[in-house]
């Protein structure tokens, strides 16, 4: 069950939250409590998605998947999703109206990419909104319910469009072979790289440059650790690569967030 959530970008998501909550001086007691509904939402959206691309994951033996290895039924996933996302529900909005339905956003979002979304060449805007939000939502949970940053949003935005084309990369030939026809696969793969690629630097340099002042040390360590992620985007194009794409963003995000945390950025 811990794997169907995706536990990677599950905790990756849900540690970035966290971590700008941090930032931008929620009180500790919401922290945990955003917290909590993040984490909530990303599990319902990894479950979500193993259950309803069991079918598929079977097709193409995706043997990564623990329902394909029948470590767990579809039905058991559809129940915990269920139960997952009216735990995000709760858990969101009782930091209030304003956050939870931006935190909600990027819930939504995910159901509506695994729902359909996903095949279409509209694929890359649940991302996009849904990762464009979450800062938004979680700046939104401090006192006095404050404005995220342009910049944040934006790179956040960048970020998640960047993360799009890099988790496609890897299963480019099993989506087709199944009828799934997002915007990485009419793209091709070398074109979806190297857009990843360049979103994904723009998203470090407008967190960079985007705060008010000039660039701090720390603002230019931001597009520094970029470049090895960059470059490991830019060669998912390449099969021997795909695969390192997507951790790459996953942990550049990381990096980022520590980054602007260490260097006081305000986020409100």
């Amino acid at each position: 069950m811990v794997l169907a959530t995706h536990a990677g970008p599950a905790l990756a998501v849900t540690t970035v939250a966290t971590l700008l909550a941090v930032a931008a001086g929620v009180p500790v007691g919401r922290v945990v409590l955003l917290c909590a509904a993040v984490l909530a939402g990303q599990a319902s959206i990894g479950w979500s998605n193993d259950w309803l691309d069991a079918d598929r994951d079977r097709t193409v033996a995706r043997t990564d998947k623990p329902v394909v290895q029948g470590a767990v039924t579809p039905s058991l996933l559809r129940s915990a999703a269920l139960v997952s996302v009216l735990l995000a529900v709760v858990l969101s909005l009782l930091l209030g109206l304003v956050p939870g339905v931006l935190l909600l956003v990027l819930v939504a979002s995910g159901w509506a990419y695994n729902a359909g979304l996903k095949r279409t060449a509209m694929s890359i805007v649940p991302y996009v909104t849904g990762f464009g939000a979450l800062p938004a939502g979680v700046v939104a949970a401090a006192p006095g319910t404050p404005l995220a940053p342009w910049w944040l949003v934006t790179a956040g935005g960048a970020l998640g469009a960047a993360a799009h084309l890099a988790n496609v990369a890897p299963d480019l030939e099993d989506d087709l072979a199944t009828g799934v026809r997002g915007l990485p696969h009419r793209l091709g793969a070398v074109p979806s790289a190297v857009l990843g690629a360049a979103l994904l630097f723009g998203a470090s340099l407008v967190l960079a440059l985007g705060p008010e002042g000039a660039p701090t040390g720390l603002g230019i360590a931001v597009v520094v650790v970029a470049v090895p992620a960059v470059v490991l985007a830019a060669l998912a194009g390449s099969a021997r690569f795909r695969r390192l794409a997507f951790p790459a963003v996953m942990l550049l995000t990381v990096l980022d967030v520590v980054l602007l945390l260490a260097g006081g950025t305000t986020l409100t």
